[in-house]
Order: C-alpha cells, then structure tokens, then sequence
C-alpha cells in the first residue's frame, strides 16, 4: 500500500473535494483518497494505482495538479 500526495489548484468548495475524491476513488488500484480543501492537498493510498491515471482523473473533475 502506497501514498501519493497532490496539490490540486481550483477547488473554492465542498462540491469541488467531493468531484475530485469520486473521480480519483474510480481510478484502478486507488483504494482510499482525503482531500484538504484549504491547502489543496489530496493524498491516494492504494496499490501502485498509476500516476497518469490519478492525474487525468483529477483533470476530468476539472482542476489541476500543480507542479
């Protein structure tokens, strides 16, 4: 079990936390994801759940991941 942590940008509210953990949480291998909203931070566990994949997922809710 791994954890991966992302600075997401863009996200103002709670709609916003729960778009990003329901796009992220269907993303295979992601067995667990807890958003920040104040700090953007958004931490994956799971199984060597791929990167690619998580960042694509986050962009499909419709924010970014800085850096």
């Amino acid at each position: 079990m791994s954890v991966t942590t992302y600075t997401v940008t863009g996200m103002t509210c709670g709609h916003c936390v729960s778009s990003v953990k329901e796009e992220v949480g269907e993303v295979p291998g992601v067995t667990g994801v807890e958003v920040d909203l104040e700090t953007g931070r958004v931490e994956v566990s799971g199984d060597s759940p791929d990167d690619a994949a998580i960042r694509a997922a986050i962009a499909e809710a419709g924010y970014e991941v800085a850096g």
